[in-house]
């Protein structure tokens, strides 16, 4: 069943699962799913290289385990993690995977050429796709005959027109170094656009803005199940206001603080990607619920921060509007979308113009995983909430791609 998030005890045993992997730098985060979804294995392995390195790990019956695994690194997790779900057997792997560039429009079997790639564009994702690189490797050696498949958070939004993604700079470092915008969350946004398609009439094609709210945000105009335009770019820094990264700046803004503070690019870029955001503005926290605690405390800086993410949010569901033939409403999803009615509210309230009514009361029942819409009968949008499962969009592409 789509969207299912929690662990189901059903005993040991799964029909053809798919391992959904996502490795970070220093983390990887794993869900073993079965062939319809209904169940899965989850867990997490963080610190990946220190001394806390550890995996939380939860099973098909739902009993949770801690493994401390000091000073692993992605391999030697992997291979403690394979351990754990060598019961289950796995058919295939599926990995997310940031970037891939202009070539990959849907998710690919994994082979020479492809690994290769995913090497090479970290060039456009430097924090990203060495380590999902190194997650791919790490699986090859320890289980050498298992397919396994990449799913690009990038390749959702390849159906974009020219006119979405080109940046107006010159042609040469468009053609010759892959400058334009490419968008992320593609699983995300791919997954619950398709789920609202299933939750409304099909009688003509729908246009969904998809609002994915968390520690990093972005927005994306879907119509007829294709990407027309999304709020990120070139890198995840581009769009609205997130948890620690500044959105859209001014582009001379490197300069300015070069030149009058002396920072260096690598500073810059820290600073806007590290310590902005939410915990920019507000000065306490990247985390919405922290700052909401705060501003109803009466904390001016939080309340601020959220007035000025709230904002940016609406400014640019109004701008992605245009990119839509048909604007059907909008969904709700991430950590932030799916459980802070009062940021749902407030983003509303920045759009006077679109003949949007809200049922508050239907607003303050969405939360923690509960999936629904809380529009009017009367509204000229739709507005709806639904939980995103990345895992089971990998799985199902990975799926897809296999033949299984």
């Amino acid at each position: 069943m789509q969207g299912m998030h929690k662990i189901l005890s059903k005993g040991t045993a799964m029909q053809n699962p798919i391992l959904v992997l996502k490795c970070g730098s220093s983390s990887i985060k794993y869900a073993l799913l079965s062939n319809d979804s209904s169940e899965r294995v989850a867990g997490l392995a963080e610190n990946l290289g220190l001394d806390t390195a550890r995996i939380k790990h939860t099973d098909l019956n739902g009993e949770k385990v801690e493994i401390s695994l000091a000073g692993a690194n992605h391999q030697w997790a992997l291979q403690k993690i394979l351990g754990l779900l060598a019961a289950y057997k796995p058919v295939a792997v599926g990995h997310r995977v940031v970037h891939g560039g202009r070539e990959f429009s849907h998710a690919e079997k994994v082979n020479d050429h492809v690994l290769a790639e995913v090497k090479r564009l970290k060039v456009l994702a430097p924090l990203h796709n060495p380590a999902h690189a190194l997650g791919i490797e790490a699986v090859e050696k320890i289980y050498p005959d298992l397919p396994q498949v990449v799913v690009f958070d990038t390749a959702f939004h390849q159906t974009m027109p020219a006119k979405a993604y080109r940046y107006a700079i010159p042609k040469d470092l468009y053609n010759e170094h892959y400058i334009r915008r490419y968008g992320f969350h593609g699983s995300s946004h791919a997954y619950v656009s398709q789920r609202a398609d299933s939750l409304v009439p099909h009688n003509q094609a729908n246009g969904w803005i998809t609002v994915h709210l968390g520690n990093g945000c972005s927005l994306t105009a879907v119509y007829d199940g294709k990407s027309l335009d999304t709020s990120m770019g070139l890198t995840p820094l581009e769009g609205v206001v997130m948890g620690t990264r500044s959105g859209d700046v001014d582009p001379s803004l490197h300069i300015h603080l070069h030149r009058i503070l002396g920072y260096s690019l690598d500073q810059i870029d820290t600073i806007l990607n590290k310590q902005s955001g939410l915990l920019g503005i507000s000065g306490i926290s990247s985390d919405m619920r922290t700052v909401e605690q705060a501003a109803n405390e009466g904390n001016e800086d939080a309340k601020l921060a959220i007035e000025i993410f709230c904002y940016k949010a609406a400014r640019y569901i109004a701008s992605l509007s245009c990119a839509l033939p048909t604007f059907t409403g909008l969904v709700f999803t991430g950590g932030i979308g799916e459980n802070s009615a009062s940021i749902r509210q407030k983003i509303l309230q920045n759009l006077p113009h679109f003949g949007i009514k809200a049922n508050l009361d239907k607003n303050a029942e969405l939360s923690r995983g509960v999936e629904g819409s809380f529009h009017q009968a009367d509204s000229l949008l739709q507005l709806w909430v639904i939980p995103t499962d990345e895992e089971y969009q990998i799985a199902k592409e990975t799926k897809e791609v296999l033949g299984l």
